[in-house]
């Protein structure tokens, strides 16, 4: 080796081992091999292969590989999203390439490539590669490096890992640049998520995988057959606050990277009544929750646990990877952490606490419950931690999987990945449309119940609130979705849609593609500059006017980036199931005052709605108790002394004209006088035939989307904010009349 060269895990060369593979192949694995046998006799094909969380997706679809395509000298690209997963497709090629199972060649050269820098780069692709395992980003921006490896073949498999992403733009965009060099495409797609069988969720997907599913088996099968475990989903909260450390320029840094800030975790860490009731609720199910697997924040925090569990009396242990004590500047070797490992598989360890180690490929087959101490946006971490579990009894593990969250207060801002989301796609929970609904609103996130429970809130102006039933003031339904962010971040994200917003979020997503069209948008991941823009345009067209709750840009921008990579208009999910008197707080407060309950009778009288309510919808819809009694006693509070409701203002305020404002800004206080000064402009500018005339260019447009609404004369030139003084420009002559 020339001493300027370092041994890279990037690329190599793959000879075949001797001996026999000692993992056996699973019937629902041998029968997915043998239906892409039978699809194989296809010169060309596209299909999709379901496999729920935990079946084996990764080591079915590699060892039907290594026999089927470099075994016969065929090449292969994998493209996934994540860094994790195309570690973890090179690392199953590698482990199982049994000289059983490759005959024909002495070796095979593969090359991992993504933008992190211990992977290779696009531009080192050889055609001498057998093997391309891709980021999509990576080849997607450079698709010609391509070329080289592509030349000559006739014939490639291509490979889509967490294929219900294929609809995004990139990976159309690298199968159709595939297709038009080779002649025979032979494109797997893998998945947990398979087809729903109603027509208006099938989309793209169903255009991009023609020959549909090639082979599927749901969680509930593998299940029944005891190769998974059955999942038990549990959660407590532990009762402590964070909110007061987590501030606002936290919660991307949260979403984005899936740490939490620094002083956050000191204080959960330090926080020894947290710690001791983790163990609490493990020595109160210790029968039942058997050996388990512990998932810490940090080495600190993995200690700290494994103490307090001595301390109750309890065999535990911890194992880290490649962090430092804080206190003895050590870390565990690889020796300890495997004599752990070991003492836990023979069951002289109760419980297992650690740190980034056991997240995959460590065989722990009697582990019946994990802990999950730490919250996480990512839903791979949440899958691989869940996975540690799922290994069922036939597979040597156990019948019952207990999934055991720890809820934190403060910390519902943001969307951490929920492990019922892990199961849900695999359509186990709904067997009819109207069970899969409500199954749907129970995975709400608890941030989008407090936005409707905040907005209730006595604290907040709730002026024009009062105006309303309260029957109206709930939501009608949401907008459910999933979509990457740049950096392969899954996020899921849902838009509640009220009464008075129904109409207007229907125009608008009528309108996203001619929005998209004449903002020539075609890339996947937009700007925020371009976000904030299009998020105004759209507020501008559809949501002026009275609203509760008012329009909300965030929720925009997120519906924008769904659209850009998907091109597809989000799900909406309908909450017209819910019988909304049951949590109705006027009703509630009307058979307090009725039935004359004391304080403590009215107590334990909401107590019993809170814990057993109908599908516990009070709960889902308040989130927090608190929000749920603020609104009974203000209701209370109206039947027996409407009197305090009575304006007793003695303060006469100065006044600011409206004229004097900006229209953005007369939309914050009266949205129906800025849609009605808008509508003026335009129809000012609207000409016989219905088109729309730019007062600058005088080009025609037959769409408001092009067109903006400008003052004649500037504010700070003395203009007003009347109708006399606005003017419809088109966006380029807008632009430069800025500039100027």
């Amino acid at each position: 080796m020339n001493e300027l060269d370092i041994i890279t895990k990037s690329n190599g060369e793959i000879f075949p081992k001797e001996g026999k593979n000692l993992r056996e192949l699973y019937k629902h694995q041998k029968t997915a091999m043998e239906n892409l046998d039978i699809i194989d006799e296809n010169s060309s094909y596209s299909t999709l292969v379901v496999l729920p969380t935990g079946s084996g997706k990764t080591y079915t679809a590699t060892m039907w590989l290594l026999m089927n395509a470099i075994d016969r000298k065929k090449k292969i690209l994998w493209i996934a999203h994540r860094q994790y997963l195309l570690d973890q497709a090179a690392e199953t090629f590698q482990k199982y390439a049994y000289s059983e199972v490759i005959t024909s060649v002495s070796s095979f050269r593969y090359r991992i490539v993504s933008g992190d820098t211990k992977h290779d780069r696009a531009i080192n692709i050889n055609s001498k590669d057998n093997l391309l395992i891709i980021s999509k980003d990576s080849i997607g921006r450079n698709l010609s490096a391509l070329d080289c490896w592509l030349k000559r073949e006739n014939e490639i498999y291509f490979v889509i890992d967490e294929a219900h992403h294929a609809t995004a733009k990139t990976y159309r965009k690298v199968i159709d640049y595939i297709r038009k060099k080779v002649h025979n495409v032979k494109l797997i797609g893998l998945t947990a998520t398979p087809f729903r069988t109603a027509e208006h969720e099938q989309g793209l997907l169903r255009k991009i995988f023609t020959e549909g599913i090639s082979y599927q088996i749901s969680l509930k099968e593998l299940i029944n057959r005891q190769i998974l475990s059955r999942p038990i989903i549990e959660s407590y909260n532990t009762g402590e606050d964070y909110s007061q450390y987590i501030r606002a320029k936290d919660l991307e840094r949260i979403q984005r990277f899936d740490t939490l800030p620094d002083d956050v975790m000191e204080k959960m860490i330090e926080n020894s009544v947290r710690s001791k009731f983790i163990v609490e609720m493990y020595k109160e199910n210790r029968e039942k929750y058997g050996q388990t697997i512990v998932f810490a924040m940090n080495i600190t925090h993995a200690i700290q646990l494994t103490t307090v569990f001595h301390e109750y009396g309890i065999k535990a242990d911890y194992v880290v990877s490649g962090l430092r004590d804080a206190v003895t500047g050590v870390t565990r070797s690889s020796e300890e952490n495997h004599h752990v490992i070991q003492q836990y598989r023979n069951g002289e360890l109760e419980v297992i606490v650690n740190v980034n180690i056991l997240t995959e490929g460590v065989d722990l087959p009697k582990t019946q419950t994990v802990f999950l101490t730490r919250p996480t946006v990512s839903k791979i971490l949440m899958t691989q931690m869940i996975g540690r579990a799922l290994r069922g009894e036939k597979a040597g593990g156990t019948k019952n999987a207990y999934i055991v969250s720890f809820i934190d207060n403060g910390l519902d801002k943001i969307a951490w990945a929920n492990p019922e989301f892990i199961f849900e796609d695999n359509n186990d929970f709904a067997d009819t449309d109207s069970d899969y609904e409500k199954h749907a609103v129970r995975l709400i996130s608890i941030a989008k119940m407090e936005e409707f429970a905040k907005m209730l809130n006595k604290s907040a102006d709730t002026k024009g609130l009062e105006k309303i039933p309260f029957t109206k003031r709930i939501p009608i339904g949401m907008y459910m979705f999933n979509y990457l962010e740049e950096e392969g971040m899954d996020i899921s994200y849902q838009v509640m849609v009220y009464d008075s917003t129904q109409k207007a979020y229907e125009q608008m997503m009528n309108a996203l593609s001619d929005i998209f069209k004449e903002y020539e948008i075609d890339q996947e991941y937009l700007s925020q500059q371009i976000l904030e823009t299009i998020a105004e345009k759209c507020r501008e067209m559809f949501f002026l006017g009275e609203m509760i709750p008012a329009y909300d840009k965030n929720d925009m921008i997120h519906i924008l980036k769904y659209y850009a990579q998907y091109e597809q208009i989000p799900e909406f999910y309908s909450f017209d199931y819910i019988e909304k008197s049951k949590i109705d707080p006027c009703v509630i407060a009307e058979k307090i005052v009725e039935q004359k309950l004391d304080p403590v009778q009215k107590a334990a009288y909401i107590n019993a709605l809170w814990n057993n309510g109908d599908d516990n919808l009070l709960r889902m819809f308040f989130g927090k108790q608190k929000y749920l009694y603020d609104q009974i006693d203000r209701e209370i509070l109206r039947i027996t002394a409407p009197f305090i409701f009575e304006n007793d203002d003695n303060v006469v305020y100065g006044r600011k004209k409206f004229e004097d404002m900006s229209l953005y800004e007369i939309g914050k206080i009266n949205p129906e006088l800025e849609r009605k000064l808008r509508k003026e402009a335009f129809e000012t500018a609207k000409i016989s035939d219905g088109k729309y005339v730019c007062a600058c260019c005088k080009r025609k447009f037959d769409s408001r989307i092009p067109l903006q609404v400008d003052h004649i004369i500037p504010l700070n030139r003395g203009g007003k904010t009347v109708s006399d003084n606005l003017q419809i420009l088109c966006r380029y002559c807008n632009g430069e009349k800025g500039d100027k």
